[in-house]
């Protein structure tokens, strides 16, 4: 079995007084598609690691949802959780793939400048990079314009905000569009997982 472990948002219950791990069912099929299980993560540092490490995933996955605290966000836990899960990922080697929040995540840990962004929710654009030309979703508030090594654009939106990054050294990568949200999921972002994630266990 591949797994892979993928990151969950908080949604806050406050009817209940619960605070939620969530995670879109859409990510399990993606996954399936890519030929991969999902393993999903709580927002529990000690446990996450606990469990990547006993699992032994050939990948992890900071998925979308929840502004980072350095932009307002309300969910610490998940900031800790996946700085730890981070650090786990440039020690082991382990690939680490941002989406959306992961990206910007990912971004801002590598000392970007993240911006609010405007015109970036619930659309279509372009994107344009390394992958080539495409057009896909677009979900998110925030985004960078520049990136300070050792991260690289791979890809940038019309208005020259960043769509995906790569580590120039470590298996560290991430896009700002949801591959798992599209109808249809594309037969690029399905070739592009399985090229970075891998196969073997």
């Amino acid at each position: 079995m591949r797994l892979v472990a993928v990151t969950q948002r908080v949604g806050i219950e406050r009817s209940y007084g619960e605070r939620r791990d969530m995670l879109d069912q859409n990510w399990a099929h993606f996954l399936a598609d890519c030929g991969y299980t999902i393993l999903p993560v709580p927002n529990n540092p000690k446990v996450a690691i606990d469990l990547v490490g006993a699992s032994r995933p050939v990948g992890l996955i900071f998925s979308g949802g929840n502004d980072l605290v350095a932009c307002g966000g309300d969910a610490p836990e998940r900031d800790d959780t996946e700085r730890l899960l981070l650090q786990h990922a440039l020690a082991s080697g382990m690939p680490l793939l941002g989406v959306c929040r992961g990206l910007q995540f990912l971004l801002h840990a590598f000392g970007a400048k993240l911006e609010r962004l405007s015109g970036h929710v619930a659309t279509r654009h372009t994107v344009t990079g390394e992958a080539g030309h495409f057009e896909t979703n677009s979900y998110h508030n925030w985004g960078a314009s520049a990136v300070e090594r050792p991260l690289v654009v791979d890809a940038r939106a019309d208005d020259g905000t960043i769509e995906a990054i790569h580590h120039e050294s470590a298996r560290v990568a991430g896009i700002m569009w949801h591959p798992e949200r599209e109808s249809g999921f594309a037969a690029r972002d399905i070739a592009y997982f399985r090229s970075f994630l891998g196969t073997d266990q």
